[in-house]
């Protein structure tokens, strides 16, 4: 089987702007996806802080709008994904949020 990378992109949520309950709240619908897909969560990741960029001339570029990653492992990219399917990251359906999916190869002496 194959690692791949779940990459979220969309505005970040401001978790310390929230209620303590919505956090809980917005916290078990990821765990409630996470523990949907069992061993297949390799990493649960995390999201992302601060950052920054700088093109290859050494200019300072423009950040994306990533806001953090999981890694999953499955059979095809299709299977990945379909893990998609619930997540809390893109129930809004409002088009600002998308989950870009890449495998990942290994790129070790052994791999």
């Amino acid at each position: 089987m194959a690692k791949y990378m779940m990459l979220y992109k969309g505005p970040a949520t401001d978790m310390s702007a929230m209620a303590p309950e919505a956090v809980q709240e917005e916290m078990g619908r990821w765990m409630a996806w996470y523990g949907g897909l069992g061993e297949a969560v390799i990493d649960m990741g995390s999201p992302f802080g601060m950052g920054g960029s700088v093109v290859d001339d050494g200019s300072a570029g423009t950040t994306s709008d990533l806001t953090g990653y999981s890694i999953v492992e499955a059979d095809s990219l299709d299977a990945a994904k379909a893990m998609t399917s619930g997540h809390p990251f893109i129930r809004e359906r409002t088009g600002d949020y998308a989950i870009d999916v890449f495998e990942l190869h290994d790129m070790s002496a052994e791999g």
